[in-house]
């Protein structure tokens, strides 16, 4: 609850308008109209499917008593002797500070480090929170698997919250006593200024290839809307790139922020990278870690330097970020149990889902396979970039020695018809298998696979849901690998069916 005096002194309006603020309160804030209730706070922000500011008449009914909107909407406000009216010239801009300090500004007792780029934030991020919680600072991630407080763990639906959502989390998290935080920052949410109010101790690049030109239209302004953390920074906070990203200077190029390199002509060198893990050095700290993947040793990198900005010493980074395990979904195993390794396929599930992604996570397989085959399992989402499905399949050519198309997220999309751009980039797709079906497609990849080969599993990688027509069904790529390794390592007559229909 705050006086509402105090919210019009914060904003510096360029007007007020409507009752009188003395002695008069708001509750919590509200952008959402369906949420705004009794006395609460409403800022209207024009969003890219819907206008906030339509909505104002029913918050007024509803009975809220501030509404913050466009300077544009003096005069045209509805009557309340109840209402406080607090116009500006960017509601958006607005959003997140005034998020932040209608929670008492939690940021004042955390640290937080946020991570850009189009692979690789879920695994730096988990990698940082992993470490940290290990060595023994309580630290609170925000990111697309899952937000967390200590060990405390919820839901996540968006890779970056609204500015209400990233605002109400970091309060939660600091009343739990965290003192670090470690978030994913989307192109999305910086380009919408969803967290520009928050105080960036380290911010991080990861890389930038081909994703959401759907949203940016091109690589251009898909970059610019990533640099925007960067130019936001202070001159105490730490800028960390990956060297070997063509963006890298890009992103730094105007940032106030002190800048750290990682890459292979700056510090990092891969000592070792084989099916049984990574070995690396950066800036002589050796990592021995289970990962797998240049990618992997570079995620590493960040995440090392990350915790070295924190003040963590660099043989305890070193030795803590070799126990982590790191994302979920991300390069994870699936193995019967009650089988050895050496007499089952592996069989490998990754969220890899732009064509960057597939071209590493494949990449790194393919080099790993020995005289094994690669069995490729792919789709793409729906409503989505149409541009990168084509190049999904060229990647996949280029490695696979077998390739099965399937559905990813179709959403409101025919599902045949996303399989169809896919299709198109193809050189020689007569031998490529094709089974919409998700669940059919990965048990005929692991009912094909010879004890030698590799399975990967593409595309969705933590989610446990697959969005058909709007709606999600649980659907969990690993849970459905592992009955089909059971399925074929029993030999039940539904595994000789899968297996003549396959042939």
């Amino acid at each position: 609850m705050k006086k509402i005096s105090d919210i019009i002194s914060f904003l510096n309006p360029v007007s007020v308008q409507g009752a009188e603020a003395e002695d008069r309160y708001a509750n919590s804030l509200q952008h959402d109209s369906r949420l705004a209730g009794k006395d609460d706070l409403f800022i209207a922000v024009k969003g890219f499917t819907t206008d906030g500011h339509k909505y104002i008449s029913q918050v007024v009914d509803n009975g809220v008593s501030v509404v913050v909107a466009q300077k544009d909407l003096a005069g045209k406000l509805p009557e309340s002797k109840n209402v406080t009216y607090i116009l500006l010239n960017d509601t958006r801009e607005a959003w997140s500070p005034l998020a932040l300090f209608m929670a008492d500004d939690p940021q004042k007792k955390l640290k937080i480090a946020a991570i850009t780029g189009t692979n690789g934030k879920t695994t730096v991020s988990t990698l940082v929170h992993q470490a940290l919680s290990s060595i023994g600072y309580k630290t609170g991630l925000l990111g697309t698997i899952s937000r967390m407080a200590g060990e405390k763990s919820f839901e996540s639906r968006l890779t970056t919250g609204d500015a209400t959502g990233v605002a109400a989390d970091l309060k939660m998290m600091a009343d739990e006593g965290c003192t670090h935080v470690v978030m994913e920052a989307s192109s999305h949410a910086l380009d919408q200024k969803r967290i520009s109010g928050l105080d960036i101790s380290a911010a991080a690049f990861t890389n930038l290839s081909h994703d959401h030109l759907d949203y940016h239209k091109s690589m251009e302004a898909y970059a610019t809307a990533k640099k925007i953390l960067f130019d936001g920074l202070n001159p105490e906070a730490v800028a960390i790139i990956n060297a070997d990203d063509q963006f890298a200077e890009f992103m730094v190029s105007d940032t106030h922020a002190q800048v750290w390199k990682f890459g292979m002509n700056e510090g990092l060198e891969i000592i070792s990278n084989d099916a049984n893990g990574l070995v690396i050095s950066v800036d002589d700290q050796i990592i021995q870690s289970s990962m797998i993947g240049e990618f992997n040793a570079r995620n590493l990198a960040a995440a090392y330097l990350i915790c070295r900005s924190f003040g963590v010493s660099a043989s305890t980074a070193a030795t803590a970020l070799g126990e982590c395990a790191g994302a979920k979904g991300r390069m994870e195993r699936v193995a019967d149990e009650n089988l050895p390794d050496v007499k089952q396929p592996a069989v490998i599930v990754d969220y890899a889902h732009t064509p960057d992604a597939l071209e590493n996570v494949s990449q790194t397989l393919f080099g790993i396979k020995g005289d094994g085959k690669l069995i490729v399992t792919f789709g793409c989402g729906g409503d989505r970039d149409r541009k990168k499905r084509p190049e999904m399949a060229k990647v996949a050519e280029r490695y696979a020695d077998m390739i099965i198309v399937t559905s990813d997220n179709p959403r409101t999309e025919n599902p045949e018809d996303i399989i169809g751009d896919i299709m198109e980039g193809f050189d020689d797709s007569e031998e490529v298998l094709v089974y919409p079906e998700r669940e059919r497609a990965i048990r005929q990849a692991v009912l094909k696979a010879a004890v030698k080969d590799i399975v990967l599993i593409a595309g969705k990688g933590h989610e446990t849901y697959q969005e058909i027509d709007g709606v999600r069904h649980h659907f969990d790529d690993c849970e459905v690998a592992l009955a089909a390794l059971k399925k074929r390592n029993s030999g039940t007559s539904i595994q000789t069916s899968d297996q003549m229909e396959a042939r």
